[in-house]
């Protein structure tokens, strides 16, 4: 085995905010159908982690493997329209079975199915943070998956190892584990070289870690090693530390815990800094001016709200970058905002719970929550 740095590797105990992506070879078996036996001790591992404090998200393959399997379907590729009525079927197997295993531990769940369109659309990303956060916040367990029973080819991940890294930065998690039927990532595909060797911990994707992945792929998932190379680049991109395991063992993560065989891809930074610069990158489509109180609130790390907004400039949309400018005119921040230009116009000044009243129906309390802010 080798490193190739000397620092240390993350721990899955001390996570803040932990997302897990589930393979479908994991979880579904061909002639079978669902592992639950398996399913069962990882929600042992899930309610062990949360009583920790731990928010978790599972990003769970196996929807079209278990939909294909009730509807039988032949073994090999799927047409599209196929593959969405496998999905359709196989997605309220696989909420079921979910809820099943975590309710005894006291554990409530969610279904949130997503495409990649809702992830490259800042309005829609905003959506789904917001929708996380509060799912997390309530103490809920959200099993995300994509959505294949209306994704086209052209807005489809393709790939729930891209989808987890990406579902990890929107909600800032600190860690990222994609169980899988390789161990880690190997210096070549240890099936067909037996010199291949393992690396404990990569601190950096190379040109030279690039050429090393190969792209097996097992007779049920579709993720080969290349896609987990692509994933880990989103991951640790966003601050969050990606771990690529062998997940058949009952209670993977507490193998992970204890030292089981992986490789970890370490974190460029923390989550909410690289969120931060992600934010601070963007070119402004409008300005809000902000009134005293504003600024002293801004600057004690509060969300803007419609009352401390005396002015906006621009045309912009939801989920559109806006400058934040202090009463003399001068650059305060940059932020995310939540309302058109048409709307925050309309409610600049006035009260948070006045905003119903106003536009008709109720939006969020803050112009520009403080997680979407840079100051």
């Amino acid at each position: 085995m080798a490193a190739l740095t000397p620092q240390a590797a993350p721990d899955i105990l001390s996570a803040r905010r932990l997302v897990v992506k589930i393979g479908s070879a994991l979880l579904v078996d061909r002639r079978t159908g669902l592992r639950v036996d398996w399913l069962r001790e990882l929600a042992h591992d899930v309610a062990a982690l949360k009583a920790r404090g731990t928010d978790v998200i599972l990003v769970s393959s196996g929807s079209i493997a278990l939909g294909r399997g009730v509807l039988g379907l032949a073994a090999g590729p799927l047409a599209l329209e196929q593959a969405q009525a496998a999905a359709a079927v196989g997605q309220i197997r696989l909420a079921r079975a979910y809820e099943e295993v975590l309710a005894p531990h006291g554990i409530t769940t969610g279904q949130v199915l997503v495409t990649l369109e809702d992830t490259e659309d800042r309005r829609r990303y905003l959506n789904s943070r917001a929708t996380m956060e509060t799912l997390l916040g309530l103490g809920v367990v959200p099993i995300v998956n994509e959505n294949d029973t209306v994704a086209t080819d052209e807005i489809r991940y393709g790939d729930n190892d891209r989808l987890a890294a990406q579902i990890a930065v929107t909600v800032g998690a600190d860690q990222l584990v994609l169980l899988s039927d390789v161990d880690g990532f190997y210096s070549a595909n240890p099936k067909e070289d037996p010199e291949a060797r393992r690396f404990d911990l990569i601190g950096e994707i190379t040109p030279r870690i690039e050429a090393m992945a190969g792209d097996a792929i097992s007779g049920v998932s579709k993720g080969g090693m290349k896609t987990k190379l692509m994933a880990a680049r989103i991951a640790v991109a966003g601050g969050c530390a990606m771990a690529i395991m062998e997940g058949s063992v009952l209670r993977p993560l507490t193998a992970l815990a204890q030292g089981a065989p992986r490789t970890w891809f370490l974190a460029q930074g923390d989550p909410q800094a690289a969120r931060k610069r992600w934010i601070n990158a963007m070119k402004p489509r409008g300005e809000l001016r902000v009134d005293a109180g504003a600024v002293a609130a801004l600057r004690a790390g509060k969300s803007l709200l419609p009352a401390g907004v005396s002015g906006v400039t621009g045309s912009f949309g939801r989920g559109d970058p806006v400058a934040i400018l202090d009463p003399s005119g001068d650059t305060l921040g940059k932020g995310l905002v939540r309302y058109t230009a048409a709307e925050a116009r309309a409610i600049a000044g006035h009260r948070s719970g006045e905003i119903e009243a106003i536009l008709g129906y109720a939006g969020r309390a803050a112009l520009i929550h403080r997680d979407d802010m840079v100051v």
